[in-house]
């Protein structure tokens, strides 16, 4: 068995789990607008633990009606209880077990209801308008929910419960004096500040078998927040609720007030493991059962964790999205074969707090919240199928069609595959994303697709290929902007600048201030000045939240000066003009990287050769129009599945 100490079982109180691996509490969207449980957030869980997971949590769970929001799952009336147990049992059946993470959200329930806002301080807003703190009345209100839920998570079926209190949610924000202003018993000391948390731990253990364990979700310390928990005042608290009845700490950090919430959904710009010390403190001052939180994506790196006693248990939380068969191969020792979360956020968080994503994905796996339907059905008549362009869609597209059963024929202009994904490894910590696009290019030859690099395809290789369908993931190449001095032997792209194809040095200006534009600007900000001219109010427009706060973080750092709402009207040989607030103005250069954003590379040569020789024909990802690998992806993947 490989990565003995990571698969070892473990026994807490009476629940016995076959290794060190939890599937953490996780946002979906796929509850139903009333919090139920569905279908689809069962298939979800029942993957995960069909794939070898330890213990599975089901996702924030609200004990509070009034400030539960909608679609937010619910265990706050005895109602839910039957389709609740349907969870359990089926992950049950799938040889897994489940927790269920007990939840009170505090400012959260602001974005719905303000007279549900249950926190510890009068708030001021902006608007004038007073978020009053918590009564001890409703104090006592929320305490007895929790209790309640736990009763009924035990009639439920869950193996064990956790009580969040982190993120600054209720009970950290009572904890927290960053938070807690109170004079009461609720307020001042940390014995008071954590007075409500015992409350509720008392509560849940009450309320709870004594044989079932007791998980609590932390953060380590308050990060950006004046005058916050220190890591000092979060181990002496733990102890306490060690005495209370707590057995197990989940160690996770950040909140949402702050930039700090880059820390609860940490993207590729943070290092992998980066709170496992935090962890490992907690755990040695308290004695407590400790669970290591954060960018744990690779079974190695949570075998020694494990095996060096840092923590007892691991959560691999986007790593088992990305892969719900995590366990499974790395306990066989296919690490080659995992298919590993990068970081992007592009469907986990952004998804979960996008209006227009109807429940959460994953770049590197479309199947998310769709377990069901993505099942690989074999292909009743196998086809030949001539696939246009080595990229990430490209490769999805040849690997599905070959598990299939298919015979795909890969041809790709250039010497490498990985396409745009590969370039974008290039930027300042996303060689993840290089990791993952030369991986796919391997796990495509370990399924034996038929690859031809340096083979652009024509409609005359099309003909000599004769083949049944063809897919079309060529990609998008940069654009080009109307602007005069644009051909001077000065001004690259950003992305042959990222290849290594030009060189910009010295005073550099960037035109764009969107993610390639800023990316190359940190890139080149090393031995260079660097400014980054954008059209718009502001600049990472196409970022996700927390990629941008960390983005724009190093920007700060490296000296990038930003000049947002100004138009580059004219590149000069040592300088570019722009037009900013009605008047134009020039800034000394001796460098320009254009980064305005790309185009669909041609191929109506193509299409049109397919449709008059009567060739289906699919055109996916950005050789339709620009976007984001999740796009592309995820229509490879569908294409793949149809034909």
């Amino acid at each position: 068995m490989a990565f003995p100490s990571l698969f070892s079982p473990i026994k807490i109180r009476d629940m016995e789990l076959r290794n060190r691996v939890v599937f953490p509490a996780m946002g979906t969207k796929m509850a139903t607008r009333d919090g139920f449980v569905t279908k689809q957030l069962i298939d979800y869980h029942v993957a995960r633990a069909l794939g070898g997971n330890g213990l599975n949590f089901a996702e924030v769970c609200g004990v509070h009606g009034p400030s539960t929001p909608p679609a937010f799952l619910a265990i706050h009336d005895d109602e839910y209880i039957p389709e609740l147990k349907k969870l359990t049992d089926a992950v049950h059946e799938a040889g897994g077990k489940i927790g269920v993470q007990l939840w009170q959200g505090g400012m959260v329930a602001a974005t719905y209801r303000m007279d549900a806002v249950i926190i510890p301080s009068d708030l001021p807003l902006p608007n004038g308008h007073v978020i009053p703190g918590a009564t001890v009345e409703a104090i006592s209100e929320i305490v007895q929910s929790f209790g309640e839920a736990a009763r009924r998570a035990v009639e439920a079926g869950f193996d064990c419960v956790e009580f969040h209190a982190g993120h600054n949610y209720s009970p950290h924000a009572f904890l927290s004096p960053a938070f807690n202003k109170r004079t009461d018993e609720y307020g001042g000391s940390l014995e008071n500040r954590a007075r409500f948390s015992l409350e509720c731990i008392r509560a849940i253990r009450k309320n709870i078998p004594d044989t079932m364990p007791l998980f609590m979700r932390i953060v380590a310390h308050d990060d950006y927040l004046e005058g916050g928990l220190t890591i000092e005042e979060v181990i002496e608290f733990c102890k306490m609720a060690k005495e209370a009845g707590v057995d197990v700490l989940n160690v996770s950090r950040g909140n949402f007030s702050s930039a700090a919430i880059k820390y609860e959904v940490p993207p590729i710009d943070l290092p992998r493991g980066f709170n496992v010390k935090n962890a490992a403190r907690i755990k040695k001052e308290t004695g407590m059962i400790t669970i290591a939180v954060g960018r744990i994506n690779d079974p190695a790196l949570a075998e020694e964790i494990i095996a060096s006693g840092q923590a007892d248990m691991v959560t691999v939380g986007r790593g088992q999205l990305a892969d719900p068969d995590f366990c499974k191969k790395a306990k066989e020792g296919r690490v080659e074969d995992i298919v590993k979360c990068i970081g992007c956020n592009q469907g986990c968080y952004d998804g979960f707090v996008s209006p227009d994503s109807p429940h959460i994905t994953c770049l590197r796996n479309p199947a998310v919240g769709r377990e069901a339907e993505f099942r690989l059905s074999p292909a009743k008549e196998p086809k030949k199928v001539l696939i246009a362009g080595g990229g990430v869609a490209g490769l999805e597209a040849a690997i599905t069609l070959k598990r299939r059963g298919h015979e795909p024929v890969l041809c790709e202009a250039s010497d490498t595959l990985g396409g745009q994904f590969l370039l974008a490894g290039r930027a300042p910590r996303k060689e993840e994303m290089t990791e993952a696009a030369i991986a796919m290019g391997e796990m495509a030859k370990r399924e034996n697709v038929d690859i031809r690099l340096s083979t652009p395809v024509t409609p005359n290789l099309i003909r000599e290929i004769h083949p049944d369908e063809v897919i079309i993931a060529i990609g998008a190449e940069p654009v080009k902007p109307d602007i005069p001095g644009i051909d001077l032997p000065h001004v690259a792209s950003a992305h042959d600048v990222l290849a290594g194809k030009a060189e910009a040095k010295g005073n550099v200006v960037v035109i764009g201030g969107g993610l390639v534009g800023l990316e190359t600007a940190e890139y080149l900000a090393a031995g260079n000045h660097v400014t980054v001219l954008e059209m718009q109010d502001d600049v990472g427009k196409d970022l996700g939240q927390l990629r941008k706060i960390c983005v724009m973080e190093h920007l700060h750092m490296s000296g990038v000066q930003l000049v947002t709402n100004a138009t580059c009207v004219e590149i000069k040989d040592n300088a570019v003009v722009i037009e900013k607030d009605g008047e134009r103005q020039e800034i000394a250069c001796d460098s320009v990287v254009v980064a305005v954003g790309a185009k669909p590379r041609a191929s109506e040569d193509l299409s049109s050769y397919c449709d008059g020789a009567g060739i289906p024909f699919h055109i996916i990802g950005d050789a339709v129009r620009a976007r984001k690998a999740l796009d592309a992806i995820a229509e490879a993947a569908e294409v793949a599945r149809r034909i």
